[in-house]
Formats: structure tokens, C-alpha cells, sequence
């Protein structure tokens, strides 16, 4: 009975991600400490076993049906940009997640550990959504330990331990962020010195308050009307999740936290608002300044 439930969950997995032209993108890199450079951790003379987790990773993947991008191949392609970004101040891990449009990221730390009684090797895999930075699957394995220095070999045996479950774990996530879109957050905030506050009453509108008004978009515009209010002041609305589309319906295309702030700022404008926004990861700032002035 237990197989029978895994195949049929793992049937639904693939008919809910087939059911979507733009299918969720995953691409495995290396982990980084804030010191170290992304691309040196990865192509380092010792750093075979990181290469050897990645393809093995990549390779289960793809194996059960979901949606890759290669590492390498990114990694490649920005050296030939990087003429065009050596001004900017951005590391060389943004600029691989930005330059694969993956949608989730997944990081595979090796560590190595040598003792008298044999040597063994730890992996650690763990799962993020590139928008917004949440932590969706973590996991790790160790190796028996061998009188080795074949690090690969270990890094594999680790692997063979809680791969599969992991990926499992994965689709699991994917389908549940397919079906129940992603989670963000909103800070709407009235701008200092403005002569509204979020008790201002919208004669345009109904004649109802400000804060009433952004709360009737967000149950029109949220994923299934889900969000939560954490609390209302007078120039302050922090939502502390709502949820968004993975997959904008219209276009078939990622739907990214921007647009969600560019709809909400659209909205404020054709009231008569001043509006600027900011989306930081999976955060969106709204700063409503004044009334407009006609």
C-alpha cells in the first residue's frame, strides 16, 4: 500500500508540472562561504568532489523529470559577459541565478573528513527559491569511512544515502508552490511628512479608508485571496505573507514579485495616489507619498 501511495503521488507530481508549458527550473552550484568566489570553489585543481555531487545531483534530477540548468554551461556564458558587468557591484552568485533564470536554486556543500580510522565525506543539499531566498529542502549524507583518497567515490556513497529522498522532498515543494504559489511580503508605508494616513477616507472610492481599500485589492489579487495582515498603524500596513503565482497564467512565464508590486502601485496611481516601490528578494516596499497633484 505504501509503494502504491509513493507512485501515485509521484504520478500528480509530473501531471501538475506537465500541466504547465513554463515548467519550475532548478540549477545546482556549489556553496560558497563570503569569502570565496563561487566559480573558484567550483573549478579549484581539489575540488572534484564538488564536480562530482553537482553532475550526480543534476543527473537524479533530471531522471525524474525535472527541469534543469547547467551550472557549467552559466558559468560560461558569463565570462563572455563579463566585459559588459565589471562595473557592477554584484557577485558572481547573483549574477549566475540572474543569468539562468532559474527559479530555484540548489546549493551542495562537500566538506571532507580526514581521521586515523579512515577518511569520509559530508553533503549537505539544500533547496532555495531563487525570488525570494526561503530555504525549501534541506538535507545531508555521510560516507562510510574508507582508508581512501578517492574523495568522489565518498562524496557519491554520501549521496546514495538521501538523494533520493531529497529529490522527492523537491518535487513535492515544486508542486506545492505550482498549485499554492510562493510566499512574499509587503511593507506599505505612507511617506514622511504626507498629509494622508492609512485611515484616510477615499471619496473616489466609496468613501472607504485607505488600508480597507488595499486589503479588498489584496483579497482580489493574492493567490486564493491568502494573505496576513501582522498589524495596521496610521502610516504603516505590514503584510507578513502573501501568496503569488509561480506561474503567471497569462503568459506562461515566471511570475516575479515586481509584477505583483507594479499591479499594487497601478492601483494606488488610478486612485490619485503617489507611489514609488521597491522589491528587495521576496519583499516588496510601497511607499505612498501624497495625492496626487492635477
Amino acid at each position: 500500500m505504501k509503494n502504491y501511495f509513493l507512485l501515485l503521488l509521484n504520478f500528480l507530481t509530473l501531471t501538475v508540472l506537465a500541466q504547465n508549458s513554463i515548467q519550475p527550473t532548478v540549477m545546482v552550484i556549489p556553496f560558497a562561504r563570503a569569502d570565496q568566489d563561487l566559480r573558484e570553489v567550483y573549478e579549484h585543481q581539489n575540488s572534484g568532489p564538488v564536480r562530482a555531487v553537482i553532475s550526480k545531483v543534476k543527473d537524479q534530477l533530471d531522471q525524474e523529470g525535472i527541469r534543469t540548468t547547467d551550472f557549467r554551461a552559466i558559468l560560461k556564458q558569463l565570462k563572455n559577459t563579463e566585459v559588459f558587468t565589471s562595473g557592477q557591484q554584484t557577485s558572481v552568485k547573483q549574477r549566475v541565478i540572474e543569468l539562468s533564470a532559474a527559479d530555484i536554486y540548489l546549493e551542495s556543500e562537500t566538506q571532507i573528513v580526514r581521521t586515523p580510522t579512515g577518511n569520509s565525506v559530508t553533503v549537505i543539499l539544500t533547496a532555495y527559491d531563487a525570488f525570494t531566498g526561503r530555504s525549501l529542502v534541506n538535507k545531508l549524507g555521510h560516507s562510510p569511512k574508507f582508508y581512501t583518497e578517492n574523495f568522489e567515490k565518498l562524496a557519491e556513497k554520501a549521496l546514495d544515502n538521501f538523494l533520493k529522498a531529497f529529490t522527492q522532498s523537491l518535487k513535492n515543494e515544486l508542486e506545492n508552490m505550482l498549485l499554492n504559489g510562493r510566499s512574499i511580503a509587503m511593507d506599505i508605508g505612507i511617506a514622511e511628512g504626507a498629509e494622508i494616513d492609512m485611515d484616510f477616507v477615499m471619496e473616489n472610492f466609496q468613501g472607504i479608508l485607505l488600508s480597507d481599500a488595499i486589503e479588498g485589492w489584496l483579497e482580489e489579487n493574492a493567490l486564493n485571496a491568502y494573505f496576513h495582515i501582522q498589524g495596521i498603524t496610521a502610516t504603516k500596513m505590514i503584510i507578513d505573507e502573501v501568496k503569488i503565482p509561480m506561474i503567471d497564467s497569462a503568459t506562461q512565464k515566471n511570475y516575479r514579485p515586481s509584477k505583483f508590486a507594479a499591479l499594487l502601485r497601478k492601483f494606488l496611481q488610478s486612485r490619485g495616489f503617489e507611489v514609488t516601490r521597491d522589491v528587495q528578494g521576496g519583499k516588496i516596499f510601497i511607499t505612498i507619498n501624497n495625492l496626487a497633484k492635477n
